[in-house]
């Protein structure tokens, strides 16, 4: 709970330092004399907005701090995730806001991100404002309301994660099918690539070279069918004169005799008798080349023409042969990937209907949850508000299922039927300012049940009300400060006087400016501040014994 705020230069507060008893706190004082400065302060170190107008004319910053005891478990489970541990169960929060716009938070003296202060902020306090009482003109905020009595955060982040699954699912479905014209028409591309190409059977990236090669040896066939005959008659000679192999034989025929007899004509001989027989060979292979140079026309012309097939291939898909295999390689992995993805927008389908099934399935459970809490809720709202003098008030959640939201399925809203006999309507239809006021206190109490938050703070809940509808008001602060710190800022004695601690928010003049104090009232500055709220500056010696009475009377 908060024990003690200290603010400086915050607006037209230069120093104060309040402290709050754990029970029922209340803050009055004249109009404008700065009740809601107190409460920007107390936001401000629960990491909410705030803007360098609220530093006081000619500070450089203005300061505010909060310290807080007696801290929850969660609190302090969440602190200990940030590196951060109470001592004593004590937590000082606090905030500067610069003149120039800038703002540094601090928890116990660590400078800290304000999303952090928030964090920590949102569980140690809740703030009830006048602005509060719009959620209920709004019937779209009315399903976090139940939700948050129902305790239903488990079941709607569960219910959430598969929506979301669900929602990514149609949209990759739906990406998909819009580019399904493109994918079309680039598989029928690729369709056309892939049949040009094997229509040539191309098997082997050097067939152009081997058919270049074909081609010139066919188109000099004659002239070089000339040259190898001449070169085989050279060497093996005719029927009229003997060949060179001939001769070489017969050189190395006169020198063998004599090899033994001069040793220097043995390897002489031996070289001759090799050469002779590698020209007989070389006789031999000249003799098969002239045989295979007979020209086929049928081939010469299947050689043109597949040589000009694979030209213009490799033109269109090359520039060599072997990018032109690459190329189709890389086509039908290509139409592989698109006819394929048609199984996949397929098999996307089947996965979006299982998510719709067990998004639906989640829904429905949620929504029985809500149905389930949505009883003991209307009892206990209504119960509160009969403590509320508002007995002849009945409740009812309207609640209706639809389309799959973000939320589930059900669309909420509370109606109120505020007369006997009276069929239930909307609560912005029927609702008087006062009645809102009680209202959102009946609900922020029922609700407060459910959470492990130790203050809450009302600003101005008296709001259009007045007499014993005030004073059921303040008989409920006071019953809900029994078991949580309260602070309310109020303009009704009826509430003023059930508080434990009185807090007088001053504004006067001294010198050229102007100054707000804090000011703890005992018993006889509650009496006058108690007949100033009920009668005016004109106090009276009735006003006085009145507000004693009624002082008395709460004790």
């Amino acid at each position: 709970m908060l024990r003690e705020l200290y603010i400086e230069n915050l607006a037209v507060i230069e120093k104060a330092s309040i402290e709050f008893t754990g029970s029922f706190n209340a803050f009055t004082g004249e109009t404008g004399a700065g009740k809601s400065i107190l409460i920007n302060g107390i936001n401000a170190i629960l990491g909410q907005r705030v803007t360098k107008d609220i530093v006081r004319t000619g500070a450089e910053k203005a300061v505010i701090s909060g310290l807080f005891s007696d801290i929850g478990k969660e609190v302090t489970a969440r602190l200990s995730e940030m590196g951060i541990e109470c001592e004593e169960g004590q937590l000082l929060l606090t905030r500067e806001i610069r003149s120039d716009g800038g703002s540094v938070a601090r928890i116990d003296q660590r400078a800290v991100n304000v999303s952090l202060l928030r964090d920590i902020g949102n569980m140690l306090v809740n703030i009830h404002g006048q602005h509060d009482n719009q959620i209920l003109m709004a019937p779209e905020k009315h399903i976090n309301i139940l939700d948050s009595y129902a305790e239903a955060e488990g079941l709607i982040e569960d219910y959430r994660s598969s929506f979301h699954e669900l929602q990514k699912t149609a949209k990759q479905i739906n990406n998909l099918n819009k580019e399904q014209g493109r994918k079309n028409f680039r598989i029928a591309e690729l369709e056309e690539i892939i049949s040009e190409i094997n229509a040539l059977n191309i098997t082997d990236p050097e067939e152009e070279k081997q058919i270049a090669a074909e081609l010139e040896i066919s188109k000099n066939a004659v002239s070089i069918s000339e040259a190898v005959y001449a070169a085989q008659m050279m060497l093996s000679g005719d029927d009229d004169t003997d060949g060179i192999s001939e001769m070489v034989s017969e050189c190395s025929d006169k020198l063998e005799k004599y090899t033994e007899i001069m040793g220097e004509l043995a390897p002489l001989y031996e070289r001759l008798n090799s050469a002779a027989i590698e020209l007989d060979d070389i006789s031999g292979e000249l003799s098969s080349i002239l045989d295979s140079l007979d020209v086929d026309p049928k081939r010469f012309d299947w050689l043109n023409q597949r040589s000009d097939e694979l030209r213009k291939i490799c033109k269109k898909y090359g520039p060599e042969l072997s990018d032109v295999i690459t190329t189709l390689r890389n086509s039908e992995e290509e139409l592989a990937e698109l006819t394929g993805s048609e199984q996949s927008i397929q098999e996307l389908v089947d996965e979006k209907n299982r998510l719709l099934a067990e998004v639906s399935h989640k829904a429905k459970v949620l929504s029985d949850h809500r149905r389930e809490a949505a009883e003991r809720f209307v009892k206990q709202v209504t119960g509160e508000l009969a403590f509320l003098n508002m007995p002849n008030v009945r409740l009812v959640v309207s609640q209706e299922t639809g389309k799959l939201t973000l939320n589930g399925m059900d669309s909420i809203e509370f109606l109120i039927s505020a007369n006997l006999g009276e069929e239930p309507r909307p609560i912005a239809k029927i609702a008087s300012g006062g009645e809102l006021s009680r209202i959102m206190l009946a609900l922020k109490n029922v609700i407060a049940e459910k959470d492990s938050i130790d203050t809450l703070i009302f600003d101005e809940i008296d709001t259009g009300v007045s007499g014993r509808a005030a004073q059921k008001i303040g008989l409920k602060l006071r019953q809900i400060s029994r078991h949580r710190q309260v602070l309310c800022v109020t303009h009704l004695a009826q509430i003023a006087v059930m508080a434990d601690n009185h807090l007088l928010i001053e504004k006067n003049v001294v010198g050229d400016r102007t100054v707000t104090s804090v000011r703890k009232l005992d018993h006889e500055g509650r009496k006058y501040e108690i007949a100033r709220i009920m009668g005016g500056d004109n106090i009276t010696e009735l006003m006085l014994e009145n507000a004693d009475e009624l002082l008395n009377s709460v004790k």
